[in-house]
């Protein structure tokens, strides 16, 4: 309940540093320009998972963000380990670096063409993502977007 009401006070807050950036005379005086957007997704690591993860991570991971990255569709990909993990921290922060959020037909038609050059059934696609869950939680999901200087 609370993640529902973060987000959405987290959205209304984007959407009102918008409206106020695209305005004309506040857009030009807004010290900050938004730039690209990061998915960060923390992952925890169960206890012997970690091999079993990290080839997951170089195959099957891997070769669907680079299809996503040679049509464009994101610019970068990286994993991040937390060294020094805390109790309760993850273990991994799985990151996807786009220039944009795609609209619902966009996202439709992407997930088309995904679809098409995928060898799975969405059946498998499922099965294989619980599967995941033996040797590893996804802890949160967070949209981040880079702000840069205006000047």
């Amino acid at each position: 309940m609370r993640k529902t009401i973060r987000k959405a006070v987290a959205a209304i807050t984007a959407g009102v540093l918008s409206m106020m950036m695209a305005t004309g005379a506040v857009a030009d005086d807004w010290p900050l320009v938004g730039g690209d957007y990061w998915e960060v997704t923390a992952i925890d690591v169960k206890d012997g998972g970690s091999w079993k993860y990290a080839n997951w991570l170089a195959t099957e991971w891997r070769k669907n963000v680079e299809f996503s990255k040679s049509k464009g569709w994101i610019k970068d990909y990286m994993i991040l380990a937390n060294v020094h993990a805390r109790k309760g921290e993850a273990d991994l922060y799985i990151i996807r670096v786009r220039e944009d959020i795609p609209s619902g037909p966009e996202g439709e038609k992407r997930l088309k063409e995904y679809m098409e050059w995928q060898t799975k059934s969405n059946e498998e696609l499922v099965g294989e993502s619980g599967n995941r869950a033996e040797y590893r939680e996804v802890t949160s999901d967070s949209l981040l977007q880079v702000l840069s200087f205006r000047n």
